[in-house]
């Protein structure tokens, strides 16, 4: 066929991958799953944009500030915030670039310079991308506000920067990708990436005791940073300012360069993809020994649940130490606190003269906790991919399934929050009776009243999710919503409660008042058990097709 047909442009090859995604999109929303999804990711994506749109009008600000005083070199500040949050948030937010694995595309005919093309456009077309733009576009109109001449300038320095991003934001993932192909050495990345972040808590202390002795350091190390893209950007705009247009041209040129560079870089990356490079994590076959078949022990704690509730939460515990990322998540909680409560300013905190008393910090801290734990509760069928089937096959009720995966995930946050109580009690001081007692009755309430909308929601807005992946995990747009609504009643609820007790001066009423909601939490947690073993049963050809596919 492919001599009698005509060549096809990268343009018209572009505009025809652009409308079979939008025709894939247009006919997924006939299903009325898809359409939720999609009214939960432009529910965030409105909320995302109001926090893009409140920065775009703050660097707007402080461009034209700069430029209308006379130091327009300072525009390398918000150029390098640009680039960090660039190439940094991606991996912050664990995916690198978009969740649409543009690979898919070599099963279409297309040329190697339109399936570069369309890599270059799906780095700029995530969320990253698109607020870093808008950023961008906010310091050019900002600067030609102050100062018009600058504009021609500001629009070729912002282009080059523009592509610099997108080229090395692509290429780091590329990059990645292919060193994390496999489960382990994804874990260990992430393990290591964890512990940097956790540090970077110490780095306030650090510097406050350190800090005379580092001081000559950077000072040394500074003059190096203005060969850097960000600031050459900042130097570039400042020269043109100045009519020295000779230093303008250097500091664009180095710009460029640094965008050529990385541009190669990625051609070649790009390159081996094209010819087809598999990264696949499967091992070469191994001789095995003889199949010894084992019996599964029963003289363990879980001995005293009925056995099918103790195995499937034997199940969800194994999972969890085969998902290794997601066990290393769980340690993330505990370890930010220990790293908070460590730091000298939190010492303040045992007295309510120089900042907050405990009586605030200590239910700010539990409530913390719950809220970074409780998270993966509302997909908790993310992991089961063809399994989920067994569920309905073997003979046991949908509610100890529910009883099981709620075990396990209520004796996860009580750990964690159990250590983390230990700590702070430790090192800051204990709170007041009233203030304690009424934390641990709200923790019942939080964690036994969100576990109904999780099971709820684990059922109508399933997202099958990958063993130790990292690209391309995302959860269900409508999920994230219940999620988030409903961590702001239940902490509305506490926060009203506590500040009843304030008001009203009885110090015990949030004790009693927590008290009469846990029980409330509790026994409709009981209730719903038997509804949701119905509404599974209903529901079950949803939730097999979204995790069997």
């Amino acid at each position: 066929m492919a001599d009698v047909t005509r060549p096809v442009d990268i343009l018209q090859q572009t505009w025809l991958i652009a409308g079979l995604r939008w025709r894939m999109l247009h006919n997924n929303l006939r299903r009325k799953q898809n359409r939720l999804d999609l009214i939960g990711l432009i529910i965030v994506g409105l909320l995302a944009g109001a926090f893009v749109t409140v920065l775009c009008f703050a660097l707007f600000e402080g461009a034209r500030n700069f430029v209308t005083s006379g130091r327009p070199a300072w525009l390398s500040l918000f150029f390098w915030a640009i680039f960090l949050w660039w190439q940094l948030f991606p991996i912050i937010v664990a995916g690198f670039g978009v969740s649409f694995d543009f690979r898919g595309l070599l099963r279409f005919p297309l040329t190697f310079g339109a399936f570069y093309m369309l890599g270059l456009a799906y780095g700029l077309g995530d969320f990253t991308g698109l607020a870093a733009f808008c950023w961008t576009i906010s310091i050019i109109a900002g600067a030609a506000a102050a100062n018009l001449a600058l504009l021609p300038a500001m629009l070729l320095v912002a282009v080059q920067f523009v592509l610099f991003n997108i080229a090395l934001e692509r290429l780091l993932g590329s990059w990645m990708e292919r060193l994390l192909a496999r489960r382990r050495s994804r874990e260990f990345f992430f393990a290591g990436f964890i512990l940097v972040m956790v540090s970077l808590q110490l780095l306030g202390p650090l510097l406050n005791r350190y800090g005379n002795y580092a001081e000559p350091w950077l000072v040394r190390v500074l003059p190096y940073i203005a060969y850097f893209p960000a600031s050459l950007a900042g130097k570039s705009v400042g020269a043109a300012s100045a009519g020295n247009y000779g230093e303008f041209a250097l500091a664009a040129a180095g710009i460029a360069c640094y965008a050529v560079f990385f541009g190669a870089l990625l051609w070649q990356r790009f390159a081996a993809q094209y010819r087809g490079e598999e990264l696949s994590e499967t091992r070469a076959p191994e001789k095995t020994g003889r199949n010894k078949a084992r019996r599964e022990s029963d003289a363990d704690a879980l001995g005293l649940l009925s056995p099918q509730v103790a195995a499937v939460m034997r199940k969800e515990i194994r999972y969890l130490l085969r998902n290794g990322f997601a066990a290393l998540l769980l340690l993330l909680p505990p370890i930010l606190v220990f790293a908070l409560i460590t730091q000298a300013t939190l010492f303040r905190f045992s007295g309510a003269k120089d900042g907050f008393s405990s009586e605030l910090f200590f239910p700010g801290l539990v409530a913390y906790i719950i809220l970074i734990l409780m998270a993966p509760a509302y997909n908790s069928f993310a992991y089961e991919s063809t399994g989920v089937q067994t569920y309905f096959m073997a003979p046991l009720q949908f509610r100890n399934v529910f009883l099981g995966k709620n075990f396990v995930q209520v004796t996860l946050v009580a750990t964690e929050l159990a250590l983390c109580i230990a700590a702070f009690c430790y090192r800051v001081g204990m709170p007041s009776a009233p203030i304690f007692a009424a934390t641990l009755a709200a923790i019942v309430f939080a964690l036994i009243g969100q576990l109904s909308l999780a099971n709820w929601s684990s059922l109508s807005f399933p997202r099958k999710l990958v063993f130790g992946q990292v690209h391309g995990q995302r959860q269900s747009g409508m999920a994230v919503l219940v999620a988030f609504g409903a961590q702001i009643l239940l902490f509305g609820i506490s926060s009203l409660v506590l500040g009843l007790g304030r008001w009203t001066g009885d110090r015990w009423l949030p004790a009693k008042a927590f008290v009469l909601l846990a029980a409330a939490a509790v026994g409709g947690y009981v209730a719903s058990l038997d509804a949701l073993t119905s509404y599974a049963e209903k529901n079950k050809e949803k939730l097999i097709e979204a995790l069997c596919r």
